[in-house]
């Protein structure tokens, strides 16, 4: 369970960095003085926002379970890695050579982080 609750918070904040994203783009505007009334029907910013806040309730729950020194990097490797997938999926942005091997050595780093060696 403790793992699920993780790999859900993983899923949250990737998905709130996907809606901002959309949340920006044209034909949206967010925010503005000339144009205040247009933050209010921007959708995806405050759905956005709400799923950080549900990302932030999971780590609380996966720290209620899990050492910090394992919660955080799997949390915070796994949202970059998700991201990265992401933005080369839906926005067709570039996924090069070095975004890989940043994204091994992340989660290699990661590895190294949370195994037990007794």
């Amino acid at each position: 369970m403790k793992w699920m609750i993780l790999l859900l918070g993983i899923a949250s904040n990737a998905s709130a960095s996907v809606l901002v994203k959309i949340a920006m783009m044209p034909p949206r505007k967010f925010p503005s003085l000339n144009e205040p009334m247009a933050a209010l029907s921007n959708w995806p910013f405050w759905l956005g926002l709400a799923l950080y806040g549900v990302a932030f309730l999971l780590y609380a729950a996966a720290l209620a379970k899990l050492p910090l020194n394992v919660a955080h990097p799997i949390l915070t490797a796994g949202a970059v890695a998700a991201v990265a997938a992401c933005s080369t999926l839906i926005f067709k942005e570039p996924f090069h050579v070095t975004t890989v091997v940043g994204i091994l050595l992340v989660v290699a780093g990661v590895i190294l982080i949370t195994i037990r060696v007794s």
